[in-house]
């Protein structure tokens, strides 16, 4: 059962808001009492995804945020601020994902560049501009949405390689927040059914056996995760990852497969 009270007047800002994960993010801590930023570089989605909440009586607002741009993503932190008082919880959703070209040596510099700009070092950005409020706030708590492409092999050499270091700037800003009461974690998703995911439900399918759980993600899946450790229930725990991928890097399911005898 949710607890509809465990951010009651905590600001909450989650980036990449608008849909999918974000969406579902924002508004899991919305319907736990939080005052919700919905942001996302596409306003209309997060004005949508916003909307949405207040039709269900929470509080959201929205807000265009680009975390590319050290300017969009200090406006974003100053705008929850101003509407909803000190930052309690910021989420780190907005990521970019770029396909793989054929052969790696033809990967161009701009495609690799970009996926780490906004998928690593926009989460950089983000964090350095709301930690002194985080602090401030003396209950801050920072989540940010990792992949299990930062784990294993699951292709996209730019995203995969973004996603792997949200894990050690977890660790490291971890123990440079620790000492000034802001937490810092790491969810890591398998495969969630997203808008990334439209009309490839064959796709899904395809990889449904892959999961000892026998499914694939929900974004409610994530959202209850990232909604743990924001909160008090999670007080002790900080610079984790947190695995939630319904078993598929813990069990070797192809591995099984192959050796199973009638």
């Amino acid at each position: 059962m949710t607890d509809h009270t465990r951010f009651a007047g905590h600001a909450v800002l989650v980036t990449g808001a608008g849909r999918g994960i974000g969406a579902a993010v924002a508004r899991r801590l919305a319907e736990e009492g939080g005052r919700v930023l919905v942001s996302d570089r596409d306003l209309p989605e997060a004005e949508r995804t916003a909307s949405g909440l207040r039709q269900l009586g929470l509080t959201a607002e929205a807000l265009a945020c680009d975390v590319a741009d050290r300017t969009s993503v200090e406006a974003a932190v100053a705008h929850t601020v101003a509407a909803f008082g000190p930052l309690d919880v910021l989420v780190n959703c907005a990521a970019h994902c770029t396909p793989d070209v054929p052969l790696f040596e033809d990967d161009p510099d701009e495609a690799w560049a970009r996926d780490l700009d906004i998928t690593l070092t926009g989460v950089h950005r983000c964090c350095r501009a709301a930690l002194p409020h985080l602090v401030a706030s003396g209950r801050g708590a920072i989540v940010s949405i990792g992949s299990v492409n930062g784990l294993q092999d699951c292709g996209n050499h730019a995203y995969s390689a973004a996603k792997a270091g949200l894990a050690s700037l977890t660790r490291t800003l971890a123990g440079h927040a620790a000492a000034r009461g802001c937490r810092v974690n790491l969810v890591v998703p398998g495969t969630v059914r997203t808008s990334a995911w439209e009309g490839r439900d064959d796709d899904l399918d395809a990889l449904r056996p892959l999961y000892p759980l026998g499914r694939v993600g929900e974004p409610e899946d994530i959202a209850a995760a990232v909604a743990f450790l924001a909160s008090r229930d999670a007080a002790w725990i900080t610079g984790t990852t947190l695995v939630v991928d319904g078993g598929l890097t813990a069990v070797n399911t192809g591995f099984h497969t192959a050796v199973r005898h009638p």
